[in-house]
């Protein structure tokens, strides 16, 4: 199958499925580009999903940006940015439509109320993903503690103390820039 049209397919199902925003596309993406197709790495894929949470704008699109852009040129990131956004822009409209005519139905409450579970899911799966990708170079089946990234482990765990403790006085932003030069730094003297 052309690139391509393999692209498009799979970020149409990753804007299909992607309940919750952004954040809960990235193991749909993971699944598709790199367990299904095997077009990416692991380390790729998390090195592209760094970028695009460092950069301005939507993560699921970015991430889609990026990867069609490693992929297959500009054209690629078109094509998986608009497969990625078409079902969520025809899913939307046709929801709202129904949102507004019957809101105020008991049972519209009681599906979304059922859909925040799925959602924290799907954001917690991303998230470990990652940090298990950061920490230790594996995925859930692969941890072996003997390989754990210690200076990983220790940016990691300033920037959520910070994140933690001081979150009315430091952003988000901030302690993001803090660990990437502090981290930058570290691993030139290394």
């Amino acid at each position: 199958m052309n690139l391509l049209v393999k692209l498009f397919f799979s970020f149409i199902q990753v804007g299909l499925f992607s309940v919750g925003g952004g954040y809960a596309a990235i193991p749909l993406i993971q699944e598709q580009i790199v367990n299904v197709h095997g077009l990416m790495t692991l380390e790729e894929f998390t090195d592209l999903i760094t970028i695009a949470e460092m950069t301005p704008g939507p993560i699921s699109i970015n991430s889609s940006t990026f990867v069609g852009t490693r992929l297959a040129g500009p054209f690629g990131a078109i094509i998986c940015t608009l497969g990625c956004i078409l079902p969520s822009f025809i899913i939307c409209l046709t929801l709202a439509h129904f949102y507004y005519k019957y809101r105020t139905l008991g049972a519209v409450q009681t599906i979304l109320a059922a859909l925040r579970p799925a959602v924290v899911a799907l954001i917690g799966s991303a998230g470990i993903s990652i940090l298990l990708l950061a920490l230790f170079q594996s995925d859930l089946a692969g941890v072996n503690f003997a390989n754990t990234r210690w200076l990983d482990f220790g940016l990691f765990a300033g920037g959520l103390f910070l994140l933690r403790r001081y979150k009315e006085k430091m952003s988000a932003i901030t302690i993001i820039f803090g660990t990437g030069i502090i981290g930058t730094v570290l691993y030139l003297l290394v």
